[in-house]
């Protein structure tokens, strides 16, 4: 018996059932059965599912003779499962990467409840994943499984069957089965809830749910929307049968006519010549299952128009319905016109405002500092901004930044709202601006203003210019308003000769280049090993564990990010020694973790310090990330994980080929990655060679006295670098944790790619 039956039916869905499958079958937990059922499809579904029954004995293959739809389609799978558990998916959906692992873990730790409701997500043909809106509402907090009257809020969030996982003895005690027709959810899921001894819930998205650009029936006109009466009638056909259930006739008759009232609002749903008929028939329904003042158990409180609309829709007043929907929709039309013309009015005056400044003395005693798009205190803005307030405190500076990032500002420093009437008289007025991206495309820099443009890492992809020939990966196809851009630039700042080639040929302008090395790494140079201790104390890592710093780059080639590595498996490779932190690039910093928890994983990627991180870990692995070149400085290890090098340059471009001068050992799978660390090679002395070639040729410079260079000729108009350089052999970073003394290094096996 195995622990789930995964049940798939499929109708014209050829494109999409492959991948339905696929992340079935490649679950970590394979304890499964699949019962796909080709529900008479005219396409090539029925024989996609033979051809993985004939190759996975999991599978189950079941055709039907003549189409009945999803509902039938689902009870042909119920009568062949024999699993603990079942678990429903659509044949165009799929089940997120170790969400089966994460249900048995759930189900375990709840009891075995008869439901386990669990979260989702939409993936939109356009590549976007939006995790449900609804999800806080599966908070784990509070006892593991409990009686829906404990939690009624779980029926405010979609009635559907895939996002719950049932047991199977459950079901068949209580005879459910799927109607016929659309909307064939509706009677079962409720059914399953209102009737259950125990529900639990897993705040984990465990399915993406496709949003089709077409052939979706939820975006399909026709009247065959009209048999969601029908299944309201089942629903309290159920409840007529079960009088223990009757207090939750309120409660459903409230989702029964929110309901019929988005499926009437969409206009994709149903015909013209249906409107009537529906509204007519919705009316009847709402009066007939109508409990006359009792109240709804669910918590939420509806808007006023909500309430009137249920009303008029129950009393069968269409005409004043489609008033009121009329009114609203030209109320909301009317906003969104008056905020526009509020939004003009605001940027005209903001635009005058900043010609007016830019009349008035500028403030030589004034620097405005911003870092990665309006973010918080970070990069080398950051560490300049400190060694100005402290070699030159009679200057006075500022911070572009989102509100959101306002508290990791130093109190010294005054925040300054991104287009806001303070910003832009900053802009206007300030002696000096500095920056690691771009200030605003507005900015028109004044006679006597400084722009010191810091840049944030060592080129190894393409940029500026270099990138005209690949415009699918540049980030503004506006080269010529780049340029613009960079002939405001003062000073460049480059930590090492290879950024100034790159930079002076990618990015042509009549900027200063300043080859002083890079400020954000100075505090590799001062932290001690206290301070070490204590960010990875702070951080959660174990005392003894080795702590692995994961930094992957974004891709170019793709929209959503890439899983690389299985967490999971790699933890349980590696053994109790490591600890993994894990810190996804800030381009992807709204998608949703797609790693299950676990004691030795720690997500870093809202930590506001990366150099902090650097400095609490004993390893580096990332893959093309610029982070390598700033990690060097600390001469600790560095992994490169390349598994999709030809990809990444071919939509990229890089300077130069990372395999021949790597910083450390390279892998190009991830049984590789364990086995570079298993072995002890990571720290080995191949590994130390080729670091310290690295490090002399990226960080000549990365002393600990950088932001200090960058003041003392910048604000302080010193021509000749000071201090100067501390020669290689004389540096002293920080030093890692202390860690169990590394075993004796094999010799290096094929897993150990060196150059």
């Amino acid at each position: 018996m195995p622990r789930f039956s995964v049940i798939v039916p499929a109708y014209k869905v050829q494109a999409y059932l492959r991948e339905s499958l696929d992340s079935v079958l490649t679950q970590s937990y394979p304890d499964l059965e699949l019962i796909a059922v080709d529900d008479a499809s005219p396409d090539a579904c029925g024989s996609i599912i033979d051809e993985y029954a004939a190759r996975d004995p999991r599978v189950t293959a079941v055709h039907l003779a003549h189409n009945l739809g999803l509902g039938p389609a689902r009870n042909a799978g119920l009568a062949r499962a024999t699993g603990d558990y079942l678990v429903f998916l659509d044949g165009d959906d799929t089940l997120a990467p170790g969400a089966l692992q994460a249900l048995t873990d759930r189900l375990k730790a709840t009891g075995s409840p008869d439901v386990l409701v669990y979260d989702y997500a939409r993936a939109y043909w356009s590549g976007e994943l939006v995790r449900n809106r609804l999800s806080h509402r599966l908070s784990e907090e509070g006892p593991g499984s409990f009686r829906l009257s404990d939690r009624p809020a779980l029926l405010a969030m979609l009635m559907v069957v895939w996002n719950k996982a049932y047991r199977r003895e459950y079901i068949e005690r209580e005879g459910l089965a799927f109607p016929p027709g659309l909307y064939e959810d509706t009677p079962w899921t409720y059914a399953a809830l209102l009737a259950a001894e125990s529900v639990a819930v897993l705040d984990r998205v465990c399915v993406h749910y496709r949003q089709r650009r077409t052939g979706s029936i939820l975006t399909t006109s026709t009247p065959r929307h009209l048999e969601i009466f029908d299944q309201y009638d089942r629903v309290f056909g159920y409840l007529a049968g079960r009088p223990e259930l009757e207090r939750w006739r309120s409660t459903l008759h409230r989702r029964m006519a929110e309901h019929f009232c988005a499926v009437h609002a969409d206009p994709r749903r149903l015909p013209r010549a249906s409107r009537a008929e529906f509204f007519a028939r919705a009316s009847a329904l709402l009066r007939r299952y109508r409990a006359p003042g009792a109240r709804s158990s669910l918590p939420l409180s509806l808007s006023r128009t909500d309430r009137i609309r249920h009303t008029l829709m129950r009393l069968g007043l269409r005409r004043c319905y489609r008033t009121l929907s009329v009114l609203r929709s030209a109320g909301l039309a009317l906003g969104r016109a008056g905020a526009a013309l509020g939004r003009g009015l605001r940027e005209s005056s903001l635009r005058l405002h900043y010609r007016i400044q830019r009349l008035l003395p500028l403030r030589p005693e004034l620097a405005v500092f911003s870092a990665y798009w309006h973010g918080g205190y970070a990069c080398n803005p950051a560490a300049i901004e400190a060694k100005l307030r402290e070699l030159a405190p009679r200057m006075r500076t500022a911070w572009i930044c989102d509100p959101a990032h306002s508290a990791t500002l130093p109190r010294e420093t005054v925040a300054l709202r991104p287009g806001s009437a303070a910003y832009f008289s900053a802009l206007a007025r300030a002696g000096y601006l500095v920056t690691n991206v771009n200030f605003d495309r507005a900015l028109v820099k004044r006679p006597g203003q400084i722009l010191l443009q810091t840049q944030h890492g060592t080129p190894l992809k393409r940029v500026g210019l270099d990138l005209q020939d690949r415009p699918a990966a540049a980030p503004t196809a506006d080269f010529a308003g780049l340029l613009r851009g960079a002939d405001q630039w003062d000073y460049l700042l480059s930590a090492n000769r290879h950024s100034t080639l790159v930079w002076e040929k990618a990015v042509p302008a009549s900027y200063t280049t300043l080859e002083y090395g890079y400020p954000r790494n100075d505090v590799f140079h001062r932290a001690s090993r206290k301070d070490v201790l204590e960010l990875r104390e702070r951080l959660g890592i174990p005392a003894g564990s080795t702590a692995i710093l994961y930094a992957p780059t974004h891709r170019d080639y793709r929209r959503s990010r890439p899983d690389h590595l299985d967490f999971e498996r790699l933890l349980r490779d590696l053994g109790p020694r490591f600890t993994v932190l894990v810190r996804t690039h800030l381009t992807y910093a709204d998608a949703d973790r797609s790693w299950e928890p676990h004691p030795r994983l720690v997500d870093v990627s809202a930590h506001p310090s990366v150099e902090e991180l650097c400095l609490a870990s004993d390893a580096l692995v990332t893959d093309y990330s610029s982070l390598m070149f700033d990690y060097a400085a600390l001469d600790r290890p560095i992994v490169i994980h390349a598994d999709d090098w030809e990809a990444y340059e071919a939509a990229r471009g890089t300077y130069f080929d990372l395999r021949s001068c790597p910083p450390g050992a390279i892998a190009r799978t991830q049984d590789e990655l364990v086995d570079i660390f298993t072995t002890g090679h990571w720290q080995g002395s191949r590994s130390a060679q080729l670091r310290s070639a690295f490090r002399a040729r990226f960080c000549p410079y990365d002393d600990g006295h950088a932001a200090e260079r960058v003041v003392r000729r910048v604000f302080l108009g010193q021509t000749a670098p000071s201090p100067a350089v501390v020669p290689l052999p004389d540096r002293h970073p920080a030093p890692p944790a202390p860690t169990p003394a590394p075993q004796p290094v094999p010799e290096p096996t094929l897993a150990h790619v060196w150059p």
